[in-house]
Order: C-alpha cells, then sequence, then structure tokens
C-alpha cells in the first residue's frame, strides 16, 4: 500500500485537499468551501476524501496549513479571514475524524517546510520563505527546524513595521511591512501616485488596478509600474536585510503572486537588499524563488508538515 499524508489548505474561500506520497508526489486534489463550521468542513474533507480514496493508500498523518495556525495548539486562533470565531482546535478534530496523528501551523511555515522536503531547500537548514500574497507570510527555518517562540506565533515578517505613521494593517497597526510589500500594497502604491494628476502611466487605461496588470505595464516599459517595482524592491530589501541579522540564512524564497512578476522584483530587490545589509553578509545572502509549483504549493507544503512530523 503506497503511504500518503493528507495535505490540507485552509483558505478563506476554499480549502484545498491532497493526497502526497513520501516523495512529495501529488496522488489525488480536491477542495471544499471554506465557508461552513469547521465541525461541517472536517466531514466534508472526509467524505471527499472517502469518495476519492483508492484501496491502496495507506494514510499515516494530516498536516493542516492554516491563517493564525497554532502548531502547538494545533488550533486556529481568531483568523480574521475567515468566519470562523474564536479559538478553533483543527488538528484535533481532524485528529479524531480520521483517527490518525494531525498537525497545524500557518500557512507560511507550511510551505517553508514544503520547501525544505520537496523544494529548493532541499539539504538547506538556515532559511527564510517569504509568501507574497495578499499579505506577506514568512516561515523561519533555523538549523532544519521552523522557528514557532514560545506561544506558536513567531516569524511574522509581514507586520514588522516600517513606517509607524504608514499605512493601515488589518492586524490594527500602521505602516507594516505587508502593507507594502504584497499584491496588495503594490495595488496600493499605485492608487496613491495615481492621484498626481501630473503622472503619466498606461495604467490609467485600467478600471481596476492589480498587480498583474502593474506587472503587465511594467513589461512594456511604463516608467511609473517600474518605478513602483522598485519602490517596493526597496521596502522588502531593507526589512529582508534586517532580518538577516536575527538568523543569518543562507537563502530567502520568494513564493506568491507577487513573486510570478520574476525579474521585475528580484532584479531591484537584490541591489537594494545587498546594499542594506551589514557588511559582515554582504555577498553571503542568496535570494531566489520558490521551486515548489505554485498551483500544488500550499497543499504540499501542509502534506509535507505530517511527514516532517512522522519522520
Amino acid at each position: 500500500m503506497t503511504k500518503i499524508t493528507l495535505g490540507i489548505d485552509i483558505g478563506g474561500t476554499n480549502t484545498a485537499v491532497g493526497l502526497v506520497d513520501s516523495k512529495g508526489k501529488l496522488l489525488q486534489r480536491f477542495s471544499i468551501p471554506t465557508s461552513q463550521t469547521p465541525a461541517a468542513l472536517v466531514d466534508a474533507v472526509k467524505a471527499a476524501y472517502i469518495a476519492c480514496t483508492l484501496k491502496e493508500y495507506d494514510l499515516k498523518g494530516v498536516g493542516i496549513g492554516a491563517p493564525n495556525g497554532n502548531y502547538y495548539k494545533g488550533t486556529v486562533e481568531f483568523a480574521p479571514n475567515l468566519s470562523w470565531k474564536g479559538v478553533v482546535p483543527l488538528a484535533e478534530m481532524f485528529a479524531s475524524v480520521f483517527s490518525v496523528p494531525a498537525w497545524l501551523t500557518n500557512d507560511a511555515n507550511a510551505a517553508a517546510i514544503g520547501e525544505m522536503q520537496f523544494g529548493a531547500a532541499k539539504g538547506i537548514k538556515d532559511f527564510i520563505m517569504i509568501t507574497l500574497g495578499t499579505g506577506l507570510g514568512s516561515g523561519v527555518v533555523v538549523n532544519g527546524e521552523v522557528v514557532y517562540g514560545h506561544d506558536g506565533f513567531a516569524g511574522e515578517l509581514g507586520h514588522i513595521v516600517y513606517d509607524y505613521d504608514g499605512r493601515s494593517c488589518g492586524c490594527g497597526r500602521r505602516g507594516c511591512l505587508e502593507t507594502y510589500a504584497s499584491a496588495t500594497g503594490i495595488v496600493r502604491t499605485a492608487e496613491e501616485w495615481l492621484t498626481n494628476a501630473s503622472v503619466s502611466s498606461s495604467l490609467r487605461n485600467n478600471t481596476i488596478i492589480t498587480a498583474k496588470g502593474i506587472a503587465v505595464a511594467a513589461e512594456n516599459g511604463d516608467e511609473l509600474a517600474l518605478e513602483i517595482f522598485d519602490f517596493t524592491a526597496k521596502i522588502l530589501g531593507r526589512q529582508l536585510a534586517d532580518a538577516v541579522a536575527f538568523t543569518s540564512p543562507e537563502t530567502i524564497f520568494l513564493f506568491g503572486g507577487l513573486a510570478n512578476a520574476g525579474d521585475l522584483l528580484m532584479q531591484p530587490l537584490k541591489r537594494h537588499f545587498e546594499e542594506s545589509l551589514l557588511q559582515i553578509f554582504k555577498g553571503k545572502i542568496k535570494l531566489a524563488f520558490s521551486a515548489l509549483p505554485e498551483g500544488d504549493a500550499a497543499v504540499l507544503g501542509a502534506a509535507s508538515l505530517a511527514w516532517h512530523e512522522l519522520a
């Protein structure tokens, strides 16, 4: 029988589920709407799993990636983008229904473990994973282990502050890094800059400004769009340089929608990052894109959490 783990990525709209073997091969995948009670979601996942499972599969554990996921307690706690209230013991619920061990962490930590197990971080013991989506998530790995801190919530680089008088953030503070360096953040920059009537840009032709639209404009040589990417890269590069001083990672990996801009982001990021590093770190730290397939990365990351714990 093929040994597998179940990888579950809890999203604001949908929950993605995958059956993953020990080599990181995604054998089956399905999706369940998240907009239901936690108990109903667990039951729906079990029903879908039974419907698609072949007899040769031997389920060894469940890994869950979720917003505001507490690794130590296996709970989802006051997640702002979910309709669930308070603290939800989700790992315990899945373990009970599937009769196998279950582990839970936040989605960025799961991505970091996935990169270490199945991606470009194989063999790397010290690295940082940065997810650039609607917000900015991060997973910090030191000596081959994710840093969770005393309460399970360490590594929130998206909420280190760039400007204390800056943009409002969903966390309740102002000027957090993710309000500038994320898909949402780069759109906010474009919208702010376009309020200047004297600024000329093809972005004015867009009914709705999106991160992808800014990237397309930059690829076509739009000067404002290129300046927006440079501004974003400068802020991100400086903050990542500060993060290096804490953990001295070998590599910082980038993943997510904004990272899909490729060299539009990476080239200015490398320049600003290197300029901002302490002298003792210059030339030592690599910046690279994730090697995980974007469409499957969240599920693979969650499944890899279970494989990591079972090892």
